[in-house]
């Protein structure tokens, strides 16, 4: 259906593995390789999660909404963890994503209320 230089490239995309400019701390192979770059990521969603978090805390909107989203993120994390170790590219990136829409719902969570309000 795609011709072999599109699925070269869609294969490349979700690989997983480490762009050029990416430390050579963080180039191993294998599972380790993946650890460490599952970590990484982590590292960058983290402290977005924990500003909504805060975010929502701090405007007092601690409802349904916000308690899916904090939910969605870390079972979602959890998930990624062993995917990632494991090299399933596919799967790995929808459970990204969820954990993204966990983030997303927090968000929204802390700023639905506020229009309603209008």
């Amino acid at each position: 259906m795609f011709s072999p230089r599109i699925r070269r490239a869609f294969s490349e995309v979700t690989a997983g593995r480490p762009a050029p400019e990416t430390p050579k701390s963080l180039r191993s192979r294998g599972w380790q390789g993946r650890l460490e770059r599952a970590l990484r990521s982590f590292v960058e969603t983290f402290p977005v999660f924990v500003a909504a978090v805060f975010l929502v805390h701090a405007v007092g909107h601690e409802a349904a909404l916000s308690k899916w989203g904090a939910g969605l993120y870390f079972s979602a994390r959890l998930v990624y963890l062993p995917l990632y170790a494991f090299g399933v590219p596919l799967l790995r990136s929808l459970v990204w994503n969820v954990a993204f829409f966990g983030i997303v719902l927090l968000l929204l969570a802390s700023v639905l209320p506020l229009l309603g309000n209008s």
